[in-house]
């Protein structure tokens, strides 16, 4: 179990799969420098961005805000309830304008920054510690955990652990910000071990209480925008949790979970899930916790591992993945070497696709997996390709831009939208002249850069019996050549 990837074994294929997976995908010339390092050193070069400068600047307002106090005294003092009305107004249009500003940043990231893995880490996290904006409101909380989770990506699962719990999103999203000795909150007690750490049926009812009231203490300093512990809040007496007595304390929580067995198997089976496409077997994640313990509880070792693996280039596991929505935008602006749409068309194609970053549908997150392909998103992403490839903007609606609201703001957003530009695919960057010139070596090289496979024989006669109508091939013709192979259902699959 967990046997090195043989170097025989690696070629053009499985050094795709590696880049499909831990990162966002590339280009042939990407795919080709990491067949040529070889298996080892082209896993380094991805987990091992520690070496690699990243000159990503943050958002100018991503820091605490100094006139915070007096934004609140501003609006204790409003002398009418209009003058309050225009405050919230002025308040909820900058937290808009942040949001947009801060998903094209983090997308930005994915799409030409240094480090991919480091960014897929942070998506793995954002989906795992799944926080809303629509309840924290408030974008440097937003960018604070993103931050965060860049940090620790591939750190320790202890750590993690403990400060995406004192994290000020995580205060607001699951009211732990609220608990006190008399009124312990029970929320954020229950979902560290449901959903972030353990799994149903590996606590009790009594653990959630009493690991509620050891979580005491953990607040928020709302003025100076940071975790605070106070402890006039805690309950110091004697708790019993997952089978540890004492005054516990937050930091014994954490701690007592991680000291679980399941608290490895869990974790590495989710890892597994994200980056293989599908759960481990027991037996597997076994194994997979067991390199997990024996380092530590850090991530790089088991990553490395599991990267360096024959389980993980199997044949049922290469291009089994449905891409996610970020997985599919991203990808595609890499592959084809064009332009990110702006930020607010990003935004709206992702919530028509479903995939609304810094706004998970619930504390669980996204479902991933073939749920991302419905009816509907599966024509949205043919759209979006066309949109992608000829610089379009995209259909977009009120909806997309204030799905709950609505409202005449939605409409001036989607109306904005409407007339932004797009770049497009420049066809002299990702084809050669004997490409452009020739049906047959087009079609390949579209497959090689798209698919890294062959298309399937009914599509790829689709395919063929399109250009075979063509006299002469037109730049038009070829653009459109393209967004057929963004349609097929091979391209959907990583």
């Amino acid at each position: 179990m967990l046997k090195p990837l043989s170097p025989s074994r690696w070629d053009y294929t499985t050094a795709a799969h590696l880049l499909n997976r831990a990162g966002f995908g590339g280009t042939p010339a990407e795919i080709n420098h990491l067949v040529q390092l070889g298996p080892d050193q082209a896993v380094a070069s991805l987990v091992d961005y520690e070496t690699i400068p990243d000159p990503v600047v943050n958002p100018a307002w991503a820091h605490p805000d100094p006139d915070r106090i007096k934004h609140y005294q501003a609006l204790r003092d409003a002398a009418t309830p209009e003058a309050r009305r225009l405050l919230i107004l002025e308040q909820n249009q900058f937290v808009q304008r942040s949001m947009v500003e801060l998903r094209g940043w983090w997308l930005h990231r994915m799409a030409y920054g240094p480090r991919p893995f480091q960014e897929k880490m942070v998506l793995f996290w954002h989906g795992h510690f799944a926080t809303s904006v629509e309840k924290v409101r408030d974008p440097y909380y937003m960018w604070q955990q993103n931050d965060l989770f860049r940090r620790h990506a591939t750190g320790n699962w202890e750590l993690l652990l403990l400060e995406s719990g004192k994290d000020p999103a995580m205060l607001v999203w699951l009211d732990q910000a609220q608990s006190r000795k008399n009124h312990p909150n029970e929320n954020y007690a229950r979902e560290v071990m449901e959903l972030f750490s353990l799994g149903e049926g590996h606590y009790t009812e009594k653990d959630i209480s009493e690991g509620a009231r050891a979580l005491t203490g953990w607040s928020l300093d709302r003025i100076n925008q940071e975790y605070v512990y106070r402890p006039f809040l805690h309950d110091n007496g004697e708790k019993v949790f997952l089978g540890r007595h004492g005054n516990l304390d937050g930091d014994d929580v954490i701690a007592q979970i991680v000291a679980q067995p399941q608290a490895a198997r869990f974790i590495t089976g989710k890892l597994w899930n994200y980056f293989a496409g599908q759960m481990p077997s027991e037996e597997l994640n076994e194994a997979l916790a067991g390199v997990f313990r024996e380092n530590n509880n850090n991530f790089k070792p088991l990553l490395e591992v599991m990267f360096r693996s024959e389980e993980f280039y199997d044949a049922e596991i290469i291009r089994n993945q449905v891409k996610s929505p970020v997985q599919w935008l991203v990808g595609s602006v890499r592959m084809l070497e064009c332009e990110l749409p702006p930020p607010i068309l990003c935004m709206g194609m992702l919530r028509q696709l479903g995939q609304d970053l810094f706004n998970p549908p619930n504390v669980k997150g996204w479902d991933g997996g073939i749920t991302w392909i419905t009816t509907n998103t599966l024509l949205t992403r043919y759209n979006d390709a066309q949109s992608l490839v000829r610089g379009t903007p995209p259909n977009l609606t009120a909806a997309d831009f204030a799905p709950k609201a609505g409202g005449q703001g939605g409409q001036k957003v989607a109306h904005f939208a409407a007339q932004l530009r797009m770049g497009g695919v420049a066809l002299d960057k990702i084809f050669t002249p004997a490409e452009l010139a020739n049906k047959n070596e087009l079609v390949a090289s579209l497959e090689r850069r798209l698919l890294q496979a062959p298309l399937s024989g009914q599509q790829e006669q689709t395919l063929n019996d399109f250009l075979a109508a063509k006299p002469q091939l037109t730049h038009d013709d070829i653009l459109t050549v393209i967004r057929l192979v963004m349609s097929t259902p091979e391209y959907q699959v990583a």
